[in-house]
C-alpha cells in the first residue's frame, strides 16, 4: 500500500473512531413498539399539548434506557441548550453528593462553618443550627425567601444569606429558597476549591458525555447553582435515565447507590395540613426530596420554571425530558399522566404499525408559529435610518433606530451602557445571537442583576406590520423559554414603544415615548 493509500486508510479509520465515540455519547434509539410503548398515546400527547395554552420547546420519552420518541418545536433543535431555571437545583445536589462520597463535606456539617467570615455580629441559635442537610431539603427556616432581593442588589450573596433571618428552626418547614441552594454551591466550591461546573465536568458531565454546557456565577465567581445551567435536552434525559440506573451508566458506577436512593426520597412535606383532596390533585404536595421532587404515581422529577422537566418514573422503567413555556405547570403534568403514563405498557413489544410512521411525521414536523402575516407599509422607507430619542426610562434605552432590507429589519437600541443590532426577517425566522439580556424570572424590568449571565444568547427574529403604522419585531431567545416582543407605533414624529416578554403571559407591557 503506498503512503497515500495508507493516508486515506487512517482517515477512514480515525473517522469511523470519531463517530464510534459519538454514537457512544448518545443514548440509544428504539422504537414504542419494541419497548412495550402505544404510539397513539404519545400521537395524542403531542395533539393535547398543541391544544392547550403550554407552549413546550422539546420533549424526549425513554423506556428501557432507549430514546423512542422525541422532538423539537422549530426554532428549538436538538444540538440547543436550554435554560433549566431550578432543574439546576438537581445537579447541585448531586455536586453535594458527590463532595460527601469523597469526604470532602457531610450533610450534618453546619452551615456556618464554612463561611466564617461573613457571620453576623450577633449570634443566631437557628443559623448556628443550620446544617447542609436543611439546605438540601429547603427547610432553612427563613421567611420569606430572600432569593430575588439579594441577586438583583447584592454583590456578595453568602453574606446576604447569612445575614437573613432564620425565623423557623431549621429542618421543620419548608420554604422554596433557591438563594439556599446557592449556598450549596458556595460550600461545594469552598471545599472542593472549583466551581460547581468544573467539579462536576470529570465526575457527572464527561461520564455521562454531556458536553457544551454552561452555568451562570454570582459577582464572585460561584455558579449560581439553584438556577442558571444550560443543558441539551438529550442531557436532561440522561441525567434521569443515570437516576433510573440507581447512579450506574455503563458499567460504572458514576453516583453513588445509596446517594440516589437518598437524593430521590420524600424528606419534609411542603403543605402537612394540606386537605387530602389538594395533594391528590397537586404534584407539588407529594413531598420534597435533595432538590427533587416527589410526583403522583411513584415518580420524582427534577423541576424548572415555566416546566423544565426531568421525570423519572421507575415502575415504568421510564424517563420523559421536557423544556417549554407554561403558566401552569401543573397542566403540563397533566397531559403528562393523562396521555404518556398510559402509553407505557407491561407488554415486551407492540405492534404499533401505521401509527409509529404517523408519529414519526408528526414528530418532525413540530413547529411554533412564525407571527401571522401583517399588511404592507408604506413608511418603511421613511423610516429606514431615522434615529428617535427615547425618554427617561427604567430600561435604560436612549436612541432608537431601524434599517430595512428587502426582507430585512435591523433594530438598533442604545442604552446607558451598550448598543445593540437585532436582525428580523419579514414573516420568517432570522437566526443569529444577541448581547441584549434575556427575559428572565429573577431578573428586574431594568434588566438589571448582580449576576453574570451567558450572552450572547442566540435568537431567532421575525418581524411584520399589525396596520400601515405599527411594526412588531418578535425576539425569541432560543436556549431560553421566553420571547420578547418591539412593537413600534409611529405618529408623524412621534415613537410609542411597547416591550412585551411572553413570561409575563399578557399580564403587562413596558410602553416607552420618543420622537425623531
Amino acid at each position: 500500500m503506498n503512503l497515500k493509500n495508507k493516508l486515506a486508510a487512517l482517515l477512514i479509520i480515525g473517522s469511523c473512531l470519531c463517530a464510534q465515540a459519538q454514537h457512544n455519547h448518545s443514548l440509544p434509539r428504539s422504537t414504542p413498539g419494541k419497548e412495550g410503548v402505544i404510539a397513539d398515546s404519545i400521537i395524542s400527547f403531542l395533539n393535547a399539548v398543541k391544544n392547550s395554552k403550554n407552549e413546550l420547546h422539546s420533549f424526549m420519552l425513554l423506556r428501557h434506557g432507549k430514546v423512542i420518541a422525541e422532538g423539537w418545536w422549530n426554532p428549538y433543535r436538538s444540538d440547543l441548550r436550554h435554560t433549566m431555571y431550578s432543574t439546576s437545583k438537581s445537579f447541585t445536589a448531586t455536586a453535594v453528593g458527590l463532595a460527601v462520597a469523597e469526604h470532602k463535606l457531610s450533610l450534618a456539617d453546619k452551615v456556618i462553618s464554612f463561611f466564617p467570615q461573613y457571620l453576623p455580629d450577633t449570634s443566631n441559635p437557628n443559623l448556628a443550627a443550620l446544617t447542609v442537610k436543611d439546605v438540601l431539603t429547603m427547610s432553612v427556616g427563613q421567611d420569606p425567601d430572600p432569593t430575588v432581593t439579594t441577586v438583583q442588589h447584592d454583590t456578595n450573596w453568602v453574606k446576604a444569606f447569612l445575614h437573613t433571618s432564620i425565623v423557623y428552626k431549621p429542618g421543620t418547614r419548608f420554604l422554596y429558597n433557591s438563594l439556599g441552594t446557592y449556598m450549596l454551591s458556595a460550600i461545594v466550591q469552598k471545599v472542593t476549591r472549583q466551581k460547581e461546573i468544573d467539579y462536576l465536568k470529570p465526575r457527572l458531565f464527561d461520564p455521562l458525555g454531556i458536553s457544551g454546557m454552561d452555568w451562570e456565577t454570582d459577582p464572585m465567581g460561584i455558579n449560581t447553582g439553584g438556577w442558571g445551567l444550560r443543558i441539551k435536552t438529550e442531557d436532561m434525559a440522561k441525567f434521569g435515565q443515570l437516576f433510573l440506573q440507581n447512579g450506574k451508566w455503563h458499567g460504572r458506577q458514576v453516583l453513588p447507590a445509596n446517594w440516589v436512593k437518598e437524593a430521590s426520597t420524600k424528606k419534609i412535606d411542603q403543605e402537612p395540613d394540606a386537605p387530602q383532596s389538594r395533594k391528590d390533585s397537586s404534584d407539588w404536595l407529594q413531598g420534597y426530596c435533595y432538590q427533587m421532587w416527589r410526583c403522583r404515581h411513584n415518580a420524582y422529577r427534577g423541576d424548572g420554571a415555566y416546566g423544565q422537566y426531568i421525570i423519572v418514573l421507575p415502575e415504568q422503567d421510564a424517563v420523559i425530558a421536557i423544556t417549554s413555556e407554561t403558566s401552569n405547570m401543573q397542566d403540563e403534568l397533566d397531559l403528562v399522566w393523562k396521555h404518556l403514563l398510559p402509553s407505557l405498557t407491561n407488554k415486551r413489544q407492540l405492534k404499533n404499525g401505521k401509527s409509529e410512521n404517523t408519529l414519526q411525521q408528526q414528530l418532525a414536523a413540530l413547529t411554533l408559529p412564525v407571527p401571522a402575516s401583517g399588511i404592507a407599509s408604506t413608511l418603511a422607507a421613511s423610516l429606514s435610518g431615522k434615529s428617535y430619542k427615547i425618554d427617561a426610562n427604567n430600561n435604560f434605552i436612549q436612541r432608537l433606530s431601524l434599517q430595512f432590507d428587502n426582507q430585512s429589519c435591523t433594530l438598533h437600541l442604545t442604552t446607558d451602557t451598550a448598543d445593540f443590532h437585532i436582525n428580523f426577517a419579514k414573516e420568517k425566522w432570522a437566526y443569529g445571537s444577541s448581547n441584549m439580556p434575556q427575559p428572565y424570572l429573577i431578573t428586574p424590568e431594568n434588566g438589571r442583576t448582580t449576576f453574570k449571565e451567558l450572552g450572547a444568547f442566540k435568537v431567532a427574529g421575525s418581524y411584520r406590520w399589525l396596520d400601515n403604522n405599527t411594526l412588531e419585531c418578535t425576539l425569541r431567545y432560543i436556549e431560553s423559554p421566553h420571547t420578547r416582543t418591539y412593537r413600534m407605533h409611529f405618529d408623524g414624529n412621534q415613537l410609542e414603544l411597547s416591550i412585551i416578554h411572553s413570561n409575563d403571559f399578557g399580564s403587562k407591557k413596558t410602553v416607552l415615548k420618543g420622537s425623531y
